[in-house]
């Protein structure tokens, strides 16, 4: 059968030519993407495939939960400290651990600083060369660069003609060297890219600023957690003392020092995501006004848990919040609550897992990870060279997580149209402001549900959450200085840190905004040990495959109906997937296939 009208309300035509992307690069992990094109050149049908295998839950079980954070962080190097933060917020809502009021402001700091760092890396080095030709910026005018600087984003201080023309011969120099690094292999002469070479100078003279900023933004997780990646957690709070009026060498690693200059790394994040980031978005997007593809389960099924949700403190009037939208209407926004069985299942009809009854989903406390790879009649290849994937059978290792059956659409794009919905002053104000500008530049009358639910309108998310992020960890630090101010020095609770005094069997749920999306941890604790533990990320939510239902992923409607310039260049494949930012490392967890020790490391 070549057309399938999906339930989720999506056209499928499998008769058209097969387009393979293998592996999908600049991205965290492993992932395959094919499509079906027609004669127009069209995409009309997607199948997104994470290859690797997932197991950590398996690894976990057994293991003290107070440990749980350490593992589950090493999920991943990009997104460092989402999984462990979501990590200690489930031990502690199983346990009812409630962690002061210091340990929450540094680690609300810390997710910022993660969040804003994540958006700019994801935007200038892993996303921006599917829109930004740096060859074709040798062609531009430094003067006209500047001009467009001055227009698009008049307060950076670095626009002057001299600037753009110092980076123009810097990347000439390199170009012309024939060693093209990150630049190496691209589609330049594709016309899928439309930037003038004056946007593309200013882009790339970007593209190298953040480089160097985004090394500076990450100390902050140094100064709180010892190191980056992967910085340092602890259950019932964070390890880092605080002596207001010492040095470093009394052993408490927070003094006023230390403090400045977090807050001087802060507001360098807030100045460039102000003055550069979102200019840019904007600036790009006016180039590429017609092109308003990509939206997929963006346009009608979009969900968030909200942000930060289920820690110890109310959370303030102006944090983002959670909740569902269904079918694109924005006036209904329904409750989600990861605790109920009947919102959140993760089937497995077409993962490379075994449940018992492949009909139902199972609920994440209830949660299995039986391995089982096997490969559909239609495949064409082998098991280990597949050419062809038969998205009919099982094809991929991310399992498809459900709410109440619906297939959903996670991420900063998911959460900004929930808060624009929602009423959001900060987010209407950001969003309108930023279409205002847009729409002048590109000469369009755009309208957030017109703009929002395409790629552009998903990095420009982005874009606006990093910013908000930005000055939401600076009212942080001013909290945290003031409630030390009043006395108060105590970063961790530790009166249950005795597994004494545990319950015999406890189940707890911890939730992080990641920025890729909704972040969940849930954890069953048995005689003082990790009974199971089950883990869903957002690439696992947009990357997941068909459920039993026949109904898509975001990853797979995103790409639909959208038209390739050259299907031998996927240019237009890669915009969209890479504005998911995928994390198939996040959602495909590795273990040996015989469950075999790896290697084992001595501490002395």
């Amino acid at each position: 059968m070549t057309q399938i009208n999906t339930p989720n309300g999506f056209n499928l035509d499998r008769s058209g030519r097969r387009i393979v992307v293998d592996p999908v690069t600049r991205i965290e992990g492993h992932m395959r993407c094919e499509v079906n094109v027609d004669d127009n050149n069209i995409i009309r049908n997607a199948v997104s495939t994470g290859t690797m295998w997932r197991g950590l839950e398996v690894i976990l079980k057994g293991r003290d939960p107070r440990d749980a954070w350490a593992f589950v962080e090493r999920i991943c190097g990009v997104c460092t400290g989402c999984h462990a933060l979501a990590s200690v917020r489930a031990v502690e809502d199983a346990l009812d651990i409630r962690i002061p009021r210091n340990a929450h402001l540094i680690r609300e700091m810390m997710a910022k600083v993660l969040q804003w760092h994540d958006h700019v890396v994801h935007f200038y080095h892993l996303h921006a060369l599917d829109w930004v030709n740096p060859v074709n910026a040798l062609r531009a005018d430094p003067r006209a660069t500047s001009q467009l600087q001055q227009l698009t984003g008049p307060n950076h201080p670095l626009s002057s003609p001299g600037y753009f023309r110092d980076v123009q011969n810097r990347l000439k120099t390199f170009i012309e060297s024939g060693q093209l690094g990150l630049f190496k292999n691209g589609y330049w002469d594709n016309p899928a890219y439309r930037l003038s070479p004056e946007a593309d100078l200013m882009a790339t003279a970007h593209y190298l600023e953040a480089l160097d900023l985004q090394k500076e933004i990450v100390k902050v997780h140094t100064v709180f957690g010892g190191k980056n990646p992967h910085p340092n957690y602890m259950v019932g709070g964070v390890p880092c003392a605080i002596n207001i009026d010492g040095d470093l060498a009394a052993g408490a690693p927070l003094n006023m020092e230390r403090l400045n200059f977090v807050r001087a790394r802060m507001e360098e994040a807030f100045a460039f995501s102000r003055n550069v980031y979102i200019p840019d978005v904007i600036a790009i997007a006016s180039f590429y006004k017609g092109w308003l593809y990509g939206g997929g389960l963006s346009a009608t099924n979009v969900m968030d848990y909200g942000d930060y949700s289920k820690v110890n403190y109310d959370k303030s009037t102006d944090q983002l919040k959670g909740g569902a939208i269904l079918g694109g209407n924005w006036n209904e926004i329904h409750e989600v609550d990861p605790t109920d069985p009947e919102q959140i299942q993760e089937f497995v009809a077409h993962s490379w897992y075994r449940y018992a009854d492949e009909s139902r989903g199972l609920h994440p406390w209830d949660g299995e990870t039986e391995h089982h790879y096997e490969l559909g009649q239609g495949t064409v290849g082998t098991r280990t060279r597949i050419e062809e994937i038969d998205e009919a059978a099982k094809y991929s290792w991310i399992k498809s997580p459900r709410w109440r059956g619906h297939a959903m659409e996670v991420g900063p794009l998911s959460r900004y149209i929930l808060n624009y919905a929602q009423g959001n002053d900060f987010v209407i104000d950001q969003v309108d402001s930023s279409l205002a500008a847009l729409n002048q530049l590109a000469g369009t009358r755009l309208t957030p549900k017109q703009a929002l639910p395409t790629t552009i309108g998903r990095t420009l998310a982005r874009a606006l959450e990093a910013h908000y992020c930005a000055s939401m960890m600076l009212d942080d630090w001013h909290e945290l200085i003031a409630n030390i101010r009043a006395g108060d020095l105590a970063t961790a609770n530790i009166e249950k840190w005795d597994p004494a005094s545990w319950p015999q069997e406890a189940r707890g749920v911890g939730m992080v905004a990641a920025p890729r999306g909704m972040n969940g941890h849930w954890i069953r604790i048995k005689d003082g040990k990790i009974e199971n533990y089950q883990c869903i990320v957002p690439t696992t939510w947009n990357g997941s495959p068909r459920d039993p239902e026949g109904n898509i992923g975001a990853f797979e409607a995103s790409l639909l109906n959208t038209p390739m310039e050259r299907p031998d260049e996927p240019v237009e494949i890669l915009r969209t997937l890479h504005s998911f930012d995928p994390c198939l490392a996040c959602s495909t967890h590795v273990m040996s296939e015989d469950g075999e020790e790896l290697s084992r490391v001595t501490v002395r």
